[in-house]
């Protein structure tokens, strides 16, 4: 027993001196300073902080001139890690389809005949053509369009949605489509047989309709303008030209659109495949684009650890610096910025301000440390999805990641952690620290675990919680400006992360995750 009281003493003690320990950080994690930061990031010169945009680089300039104030070096001789952002807009002079029938060759015309998909390629490609059904390998179903015909360096016909489409009997999990159904599935299938290129017709048993819809690009439209590309990640992924063909090339091939039907037919009934060598001499297909490439970067810093092992371990405590930019029709008279004052200046501001009380402590913790603003979050989680494939520090060493994301907000003293569940030993250590500091959890009423950078860290098997606020009536709007938040609440927040990540970064911790049923 009295052995017992001593060890809860030595425990006592240790708590104790590790809490005096972060006085000096956490003194330095203040209302005015998270002000401060919050102000320039959201302040209507910096526009909305749109990716991509010059506003942007402004805040990522501003980012790494806080973390050169500090003793937070550059990681790889670079604040800053370039997320491929691209548009893709049609080269519409350069796009072609010409099939030859016999002796005759045959142009069609770009939008009225055929349409490029978003997910095509920049190439060229020429060969014979095959007709392969719906495009479909199901073993789960006993089904392959592809059974019985190579289509190895040719280009592959097909046609939309699935066998059974309307019939409630269908093997195909009767009128719900399945995911064979996917244009995306269809072109990666396409590709693992060997395919160059790939035509989709909409199937023309259960529709009237055999316009070329493919992608509504730009280029094709009278009124939209370059502002209207949407931007998006470049992956690196291999893919082929890919377009939707309309009425006249099926009677070109076929002769009639009943005689398509009347294959079409045939595959329903029987569930066999009906695929074939078209009699066409040959085919020439470019789906040619002009891409744009924007300068977008995620913001790194990091502090070293302390002990020769552990440092060798790391901490990640990031939040995105993005928002969503201006409206672009304005009203006179009327606010066109989304500030973004809580989403995410305030999580910025938290991750500056957490990495100013690493820098003011006397000694560094055991681990290192790795503070990360991420581009790119509210377009799909970019900058989080490009760190964590091509991470500046091995994940595998990465014990924990610390997501500020919306911390001003509801309330002086609430929390919604996301995350929780999956994460019960980091759940544990964050809401024993948020006691100590009188904070209390309130889960959201919906699961937005999904909806921020840590997720990605997650899904690569990293303890990751988000720590928000919360929701609110001004979210993504033009309302979320410096004077709705609450300054004071974010440093609250920043404290919590703080105590959290040095406790974590000080000690030989190993957090367990459970995966999402």
């Amino acid at each position: 027993m009295k052995l017992s009281v001593f060890l809860l003493l030595i425990l006592f003690i240790a708590g104790q001196i590790s809490g005096k320990n972060t006085k000096k950080g956490l003194s330095v994690i203040t209302p005015e300073l998270l002000r401060q930061h919050i102000d320039f990031l959201a302040s209507d010169s910096l526009k909305g902080r749109n990716t991509p945009s010059p506003e942007l680089e402004l805040a990522a300039d501003y980012i790494a001139k806080e973390f050169a104030a500090l003793s937070i070096r550059p990681v790889q001789n670079s604040w800053f890690q370039p997320v491929p952002i691209i548009s893709r807009n049609l080269d519409i002079d350069r796009c072609q389809l010409a099939i030859t029938l016999g002796d005759q060759k045959k142009n069609f015309r770009l939008k009225t005949d055929y349409n490029p998909f978003e997910m095509t390629a920049d190439t060229v490609v020429a060969s014979s053509l095959v007709f392969a059904g719906y495009g479909i390998t199901a073993p789960e179903y006993q089904y392959d369009d592809y059974d019985g015909v190579d289509v190895r360096g040719k280009i592959v016909l097909i046609m939309k949605h699935e066998p059974g489409e309307k019939d409630t009997a269908s093997c195909f999990n009767g009128i719900r489509e399945t995911r064979h159904s996917q244009t995306s599935v269809k072109l990666e299938n396409a590709m693992k047989h060997g395919a160059i290129g790939l035509m989709i017709v909409t199937d023309p048993l259960n529709h009237m309709l055999l316009n070329p819809q493919g992608h509504p690009w730009p280029a094709l439209s009278s009124f939209m303008t370059q502002d209207n590309l949407p931007v998006e990640m470049k992956d690196g992924k291999r893919t082929i030209p890919c377009i939707q063909v309309g009425e006249t090339v099926v009677k070109a091939l076929f002769g009639s659109v009943d005689s398509l039907r009347s294959i079409q037919k045939s595959i329903d009934q029987s569930l066999k495949p009906r695929s074939f060598e078209v009699p066409a001499s040959g085919c020439l297909l470019q789906t040619a684009l002009k891409i744009t490439r924007y300068p977008v970067n995620n913001v790194i810093g990091i502090l070293e650890g302390s002990d020769p092992v552990l440092k060798n371990e790391f901490v990640v405590i990031g939040g995105h610096y993005d928002h969503v930019g201006v409206q672009k029709v304005q009203r006179q008279g009327e606010d066109n910025i989304f500030n973004g004052a809580d989403d995410n200046a305030s999580g910025t501001a938290g991750v500056l301000a957490v990495a100013k009380a690493f820098s003011a402590m006397k000694k560094h913790p055991a681990r290192s440390v790795v503070f990360i603003l991420f581009a790119g979050e509210e377009k799909g989680l970019f900058g989080s999805q490009h760190y964590c494939d091509h991470p500046v520090v091995p994940l595998d060493k990465s014990v924990v990641m610390l997501n500020l994301d919306m911390i001003s907000r509801n309330g002086s003293d609430t929390l919604q952690l996301d995350g929780l569940a999956y994460n019960p030993d980091l759940a544990s250590i964050l809401m024993s620290e948020a006691r100590k500091l009188n904070l209390r959890n309130y889960p959201g009423e919906e699961d937005l675990f999904k909806r921020s950078d840590h997720y990605n860290f997650y899904r690569k098997g990293v303890s990751a919680i988000n720590i928000t606020s919360g929701l609110h009536s001004d979210y993504h709007t033009v309302r979320d400006n410096p004077d709705s938040v609450d300054p004071a609440k974010a440093a609250l927040i920043s404290r919590l992360i703080f105590k959290t990540a040095w406790k974590i970064a000080g000690e030989p911790i190993y957090l367990k995750t459970v995966p999402i049923r």
